[in-house]
Formats: structure tokens, C-alpha cells, sequence
């Protein structure tokens, strides 16, 4: 019965994603010269198709210091990713004017990575570092321009098991290059709503935790693993014991 309801809730929420998909996409074509707007639609169906998602899932964010997903504000939001349910979370919450920065494989989903695509969001390359350094320095000029805020994942991809993994330097280089403050998203327990490798969804609460901006006026590239260690050690001190890093092996 549970596996009927998980598949029941999948075809119900493909079908709203397709037809959000086609209206959404069919605006962003005829916005295709303005950027900025087409990222501002974006943010606009994702707010309304997120949290109606979770609702399908049964699943229940309470979010404590809502207060800094600030719109006035362009900060760097970045989140820890263990389920697919993390992005609808974060598509929900993030501000209005927000851009996001995702691996490549992203535009392979249907109907949300055709969204992505047209709302002139980031995507890397994460095989090919030169150039997704030089698309993240690029990018980073376009959100001073626009003054945007970024949404990223700085882990770079999901977590199998819920355990926070190391962050990746992309987080440094945009902070560096926009001044932006840096904003930590912690969702804790998503990984227990969508099991990995499954069809089988869980309606659980998943508390997301959202922290004062971090200032970053003091990272730089040449001291990158103090910066990383810095933010990552704020995950570290706000997630449970089952989402804390795997212990190291020993040989």
C-alpha cells in the first residue's frame, strides 16, 4: 500500500511539474533577451510548486530564522543536499531575485531541468574545472549587474547515506568574486523522506535551520580550506548525529 501511494504521489506531482513546465517555459521564451526577469519567473512558479510538492509528499518544513531569507539583501544562500526532496525545499524558500548554480546532470531531469535551463540559471561542468571556473567568475559578474542573490549546494552532489560531505571550492570563488555574505540553509532528515535509488517517499518533518549571514570579506582564494572548513563547521555544529561526516577509514 505504501509503495501505491508513493507511486501515486510521483504521477500526481510529474503531472504538475509538466504542466507548470509548459506555461513557465512558454514565458521564458518570450523573455529570452531579459535574464534577470526570466530568473525572477522562475522564482515565482518555484514558489508555488515547491511547497505544494512537499504538501504531496506529506512532508512538513517548520523553518527557524526565516527572518534572513532576505529579498532586499543579495547573499549566497548554500544548503547541504541528501534527497531529492532538498531541492523542492529550497526552490520554496529561496528569496525572490535568487539564481541558482547546479551540475550539469540537473538539465537531464525532465520538465525541471528544461525550466532551469530557460530561466538563464548557472549550470557547471564539474569535469571540466578551467571552465566551470571561468563560467562561476562569469556568473558572478551577472549577479553584481542584476544584483541577485545565488542558491547553491556546495557539496556538489547528493549525499547517499544523509552524512554532510566536503564542500567544494565554487562557494569560495563566487563569495570572493561578488563580496557577497554567505548564508547557511541546514536541512536536517530529508534523507529520510525520499530513500535513494527508490520510488518510495516518506511524509516526515524536515526542520531547516537558516543562519545570520556569514561575512566573507576575509576569505580568499589563497587561504580556500579556511574558508570551506569555516562554513562547513557550521553544518557540522547544527546537524544530528546521523547526518554528521563519515568517520575516516582506516586502511
Amino acid at each position: 500500500m505504501k509503495r501505491i501511494k508513493s507511486w501515486l504521489k510521483l504521477v500526481i506531482g510529474m503531472t504538475v511539474l509538466a504542466v507548470t513546465a509548459g506555461i513557465v517555459c512558454t514565458l521564458l521564451l518570450l523573455l529570452l533577451p531579459f535574464r534577470g526577469l526570466r530568473i525572477r519567473t522562475c522564482n515565482v512558479a518555484a514558489h508555488l510548486v515547491g511547497p505544494f510538492l512537499l504538501w504531496m509528499g506529506g512532508c512538513r518544513t517548520p523553518i527557524s530564522g526565516r527572518e534572513h531569507l532576505d529579498p532586499r539583501r543579495p547573499a549566497i544562500y548554500v544548503s547541504n543536499h541528501a534527497s531529492a526532496t532538498d531541492i523542492f525545499i529550497t526552490i520554496g524558500l529561496a528569496p525572490m531575485g535568487t539564481a541558482g548554480v547546479a551540475k550539469r546532470e540537473l538539465l537531464r531531469i525532465p520538465f525541471l531541468g528544461w525550466i532551469y535551463f530557460l530561466s538563464g540559471h548557472l549550470w557547471i561542468d564539474r569535469g571540466r574545472s578551467e571552465r566551470a571556473v571561468a563560467s562561476l567568475r562569469s556568473f558572478a559578474d551577472l549577479v553584481r549587474k542584476l544584483r541577485l542573490s545565488i542558491y547553491m549546494f556546495p557539496e556538489g552532489t547528493r549525499s547517499r547515506d544523509g552524512r554532510l560531505q566536503a564542500f567544494k571550492k565554487g562557494i569560495v570563488h563566487l563569495a570572493v568574486q561578488t563580496g557577497l555574505p554567505v548564508v547557511p540553509v541546514v536541512i536536517v532528515g530529508a534523507h529520510r523522506s525520499w530513500e535513494a535509488r527508490t520510488f518510495t517517499i516518506h511524509g516526515v518533518e524536515i526542520p531547516v535551520h537558516v543562519a545570520p549571514p556569514m561575512d566573507t570579506s576575509h576569505w580568499s582564494i589563497e587561504r580556500m580550506d579556511d574558508a570551506l572548513e569555516e562554513l562547513h563547521a557550521h553544518f557540522r555544529q547544527v546537524l544530528p548525529a546521523d547526518q554528521q561526516p563519515a568517520p575516516p577509514t582506516t586502511a
